[in-house]
């Protein structure tokens, strides 16, 4: 992991190493106050919107059956979660950014790198509405793999559907390049 204060860091480039590391599951976990009524019943709307949508086919995403009605593990008051695929991702992102309502949401990725679980849900997570402190001394420091979740809808890191090959990839991106060249506002890639 790079230090934000390492003025050597730069994000990787090699197209290589960028694809394998690319995050295939997401995690989305709604959050309310137990003790509040309201939020609790906002929560559960949410929860019936998302599966309704599901079954309508506008995303996939799997809520947990169980909903947390006490704190649990590092999440500090009542919450569910969401798996998402990130076939999936920008519209369950995008869904439950415009219809949250006051639900603060934690989304943070489901990493092949499990040694480093504290850091999907410390660092590489975002917050849709206020953040919560975690409790992340609840949090394993060490998982040997990744364990597949709805392995049956082979999605996400279950997938067996096959990838674009690194050459498809630099033919897409030599492409895109091609037609944002007539683009005025479009940043150009750099040339080494």
């Amino acid at each position: 992991m790079s230090n934000l204060n390492d003025t050597d860091a730069r994000p990787p480039t090699d197209l290589e190493e960028v694809v394998n590391s690319e995050i295939k599951e997401w995690h989305f976990h709604i959050y309310f106050h137990q003790r509040n009524a309201q939020e609790h019943h906002a929560a559960l709307e949410l929860r019936d919107a998302v599966l309704r949508l599901r079954r309508d086919g506008a995303f996939v995403a799997v809520p947990l059956f169980r909903v947390n009605t006490d704190p649990i593990g590092p999440h500090p008051v009542g919450s569910y979660e969401i798996w998402v695929p990130s076939t999936s991702f920008s519209a369950v992102f995008s869904y439950l950014c415009m219809n949250r309502g006051e639900l603060s949401i934690l989304v943070h990725p489901l990493t092949r790198e499990q040694v480093r679980i504290v850091e999907d849900h410390e660092i590489r997570n975002a917050w849709l509405g206020p953040s919560f402190p975690l409790d992340l001394s609840t949090l394993p420091l060490r998982s040997d793999e990744i364990p597949l979740q709805y392995p049956s809808l082979k999605l996400g890191y279950s997938s067996v559907a096959p990838d674009y090959t690194l050459e498809d990839r630099r033919r897409i991106g030599a492409s895109v390049e091609r037609i944002l060249k007539g683009e005025k506002e479009a940043a150009r890639a750099p040339s080494d």
